[in-house]
């Protein structure tokens, strides 16, 4: 090893399975893997489950770029206007400012890993909780 590498300010991070800062939100959860301090505000990292036949957030943007990789199940993964069905595997790079959504519409639980630059997306993290316990139940299906 270099001695860059035994210089570095920060501690890796290693997280077993569902290991993070966890966000119970009824129908759908997310673990945060990194974020702020762990990655220098430079990034986030957060795992997104959801129930069979589950709405995500609902259409929106923000300046920051979201990259989704889907982990398991059928996500739906809405980009500008147009729905994509994007399966396991599935690599969706939304650019900030631009308007995205994703949903659960299969029989099946649907996880997905978000990767959002910057990293400052875990400070909104208990507001959007928050909304999404709040939110009707009869609201969260599809």
């Amino acid at each position: 090893m270099s001695d860059t590498a035994d210089s570095v300010d920060r501690p890796p991070v290693v997280l077993g399975p569902g290991e993070g800062r966890v966000y119970s939100m009824g129908r759908l959860s997310a673990v945060f893997k990194a974020d702020r301090a762990e990655t220098d505000q430079r990034y986030s990292i957060s795992e997104w489950w959801l129930d069979a036949h589950t709405k995500g957030p609902g259409p929106h943007s923000h300046p920051e770029d979201d990259v989704f990789y889907v982990l398991a199940g059928t996500m739906s993964v809405m980009v500008g206007t147009e729905w994509i069905e994007a399966r396991p595997g599935a690599f969706v790079l939304v650019p900030g400012n631009m308007t995205h959504d994703f949903e659960n519409r299969g029989p099946e639980r649907a996880g997905l890993l978000n990767v959002s630059v910057p990293g400052n997306f875990e400070q909104h993290m208990p507001g959007i909780a928050k909304w999404f316990v709040e939110r009707p139940l009869a609201d969260s299906h599809i």
